[in-house]
This record gives structure tokens, sequence and C-alpha cells, in this order.
């Protein structure tokens, strides 16, 4: 009986062999659903009770996780204890770091919990080594710093991004727009707002017949290709933002640094040397998206030594109140505001007022 495994190869090797025309667009469709479902079976968690590997799991602390993945011996250890102070062993041999090491990076006032994750190999996708337990670490991080070695060639960055691709992680994209709604009954309805290039209803028939799918509401906002509809069915993707960590620069040439500063979203650097930490430290915070508000006491000047840290997509004072403590909104009476986000100073507003990065905060509670 053939494993999960080999089905996966031999659906590989399949579309591998399959020229892409129009004639072959319903076939390749169907192959990758299938592909698709099959990668989820694999990466999925066991169903048995039996315990999770150790050293996985991994509590949360601070308002973001960055995850280090990189293949082994690229430096991530050093990056990491450099960064954070923390120690995870580092080698010269492959494979030193066995297991989840966290450590907590403190940056503008922010508590920001960093991941040193065991080396990822080709076939992590495919279970190989411990690559599913790092692989659901990743998921959960909220920006991934890809952690290469200068003088290795790029195509690690490649294999690495393929590997993530094949376990539903999204490196830099954004969802595709498309709205899928499945209905008991009244068969394939598909409308687009924007000529398709990639796909036709006969294509989107093809996937929604692999996942036995007879009647939905399918509406494209975008020119979507095959896999972004496959994703948008699954629903079990994961959009992370990524930077390209190129390690060990002081073993390479001026010109050499000049054409990395090319590749988008890369950031050189060298662990040993501590260069250019003040650049990725910035574009860090930039690719987190977080915002400083302030806290100020009745009477007494602002905080600014330990700011409320918020997600820039969740800002309302409602945000702010409840992660400071959920109680504050039963008194609340109003706000009065500080900064850019108001036209005067200080500004009375409600809960659903928008704060933005350094305003200053005072709640008013009522009498």
């Amino acid at each position: 009986m053939s494993t999960t495994y080999d089905k996966i190869k031999e659906i590989e090797t399949e579309m591998a062999r399959t020229q892409k025309n129009k004639a072959t667009a319903y076939h390749l469709g169907t192959l990758k659903a299938k592909l698709a479902k099959l990668r989820r079976e694999l990466i999925a968690p066991p169903k048995s009770g039996g315990g999770g590997g150790e050293g996985f799991d991994v509590a949360g602390t601070g308002v973001a996780r960055v995850g280090f993945v990189g293949f082994p011996s690229v430096g991530k250890s050093t990056l990491m204890s450099k960064l954070t102070g923390t120690f995870s062993e580092v080698s010269e041999i492959e494979f030193t770091t066995l297991t989840t090491v966290p450590g907590v990076l403190h940056y503008k006032g922010a508590k920001i919990q960093i991941l040193d994750l065991p080396g990822i190999i080709e076939g992590a996708k495919d279970g190989k080594g411990r690559g599913r337990q790092v692989i659901a670490v990743a998921r959960t991080c909220s920006l991934i710093f890809l952690v290469l070695d200068v003088l290795k060639p790029l195509t690690h960055k490649a294999i690495i991004e393929r590997e993530m691709e094949a376990v539903g992680i999204r490196l830099n994209k954004q969802p595709p727009n498309i709205v899928f709604r499945k209905k008991d009954k009244g068969g394939i309805n598909m409308t687009s707002t924007v000529p398709l290039t990639h796909l036709d209803s006969d294509v989107v028939r093809s996937v929604l017949s692999e996942y036995r799918i007879s009647s939905a509401d399918i509406s494209l906002r975008c020119d979507a290709t095959v896999d972004e509809l496959i994703d948008v069915i699954e629903g079990n993707r994961v959009y992370i933002p990524a930077v390209y960590v190129l390690n060990k620069i002081d073993q390479i040439s001026i010109e050499e640094l000049d054409l990395i500063y090319k590749i988008p979203h890369a950031v050189p650097v060298s662990a040993h040397h501590e260069w250019n930490f003040d650049e990725l430290l910035e574009i860090m915070w930039e690719y987190l998206n977080l915002a400083r508000i302030y806290t100020k006491p009745k009477g007494q000047l602002p905080d600014y030594s330990a700011p409320v840290v918020l997600k820039k997509d969740k800002t309302s004072i409602t945000d702010f109140c409840n992660s400071i403590h959920k109680g504050i909104l039963k008194e609340f009476s109003h706000a009065l505001v500080w900064g850019n986000s108001v036209k005067h100073a200080p500004q009375k507003v409600g809960k659903d007022h928008a704060l933005v990065d350094e305003d200053v905060v005072s709640i008013v509670k009522k009498n």
C-alpha cells in the first residue's frame, strides 16, 4: 500500500511531465487540488493521544513572535544570542539546535519573543526530521527571519520558500481577493469583477469536484491562479511577512554587498561582528506593524518608559483598554488623547477612536 508521501511524489512527477497549456489546465487543476489535500494530511498533527514532540510547544510572551528559520549552521543561534542574550548552542556542525529556543528582545519599549527554530532541512514538508514540528511553530509567528549564509548559493532561499509554500505558509503575500461560500444546493455560481487569465469555469469545477463540492458561490475579485483558489478552499493558509537575513557579510567584498542590497526584503548582517543590527531591528519593527501608545495617569506626566504596544490594525481605544485590563471599559467615560490621531491636544474621544504610533492617552472613568 502506497503511503501519503509516495502519492505526493507520484502527483509531483505527473505534474512535471504535463505540459502547461489550455488543454491541460483542467487536468493540472485536479492534480494541484489532490496534492493540496495530501499535503494537509501529511503536515496535520497526528490525531492519536500520544505525547507531542518535546521542546516545541513554546508559551507566547511579548506582543509579537519572530521565528528564525534557516538551514543548519548559517548563524541563527549566534544572531539570536547577540540580539537577546539567550544562549542557544552554537557549533560549526550541522543540526546543533534540536529544540525551539525562546528568547525575548526589548525594542522601542516592546517585548518581542524570538524563537530559534531547529535547522530546517529540505523535505521538512514531507515530515522528514523534525520538520513537521518546526513548521507548526513557524505558522504561529508574526514575522519570519529567513537566515541565509551569504557564501552559500541563493538556492537555499528557494528551497526554504518552497518548503514553506508546501505547508501553507505564504511569505510576503496578501490573501487573494476571492469570496468562497459553500451551499447545500443550487450548483456552482461563479462571478468575476476582473478579466481572468489563469482560470475558467472548467478549471474551477475540476478543483471543486476534487473537494466534492457541488454547490458554491465564488466571487473572483482578482486575477487568481489555481493555487490561490485552492488556498481559499483549504482555508488554512497563513500569510506572514518575512525578512531575508543574509549573514556573514564580513567574508565578502563591497561589490558583492551592493548586489545583495538589490534582493527584495533582504538585510545583510554579520552576527559575529554585530554589523548592521540597527537596520535589521528597524525593518523588523516596520514589518511587525506595531504602534506604541503611552499612558498618562491623571495629573501626572506621560509614562514613556513602558508603552502599550498594539497591532496597527487594532488600535481603537477599546483595544487599548482591553490590553491593559478587561475591566476598564465598564467604568469608561471618555479618553483624552494627545498626538497625531487628533486635531487638538488634548482631544476628548470615545471608544471607537483609532490611535496611531506614539499617541498619549489618559482614560477618564465615570463618576
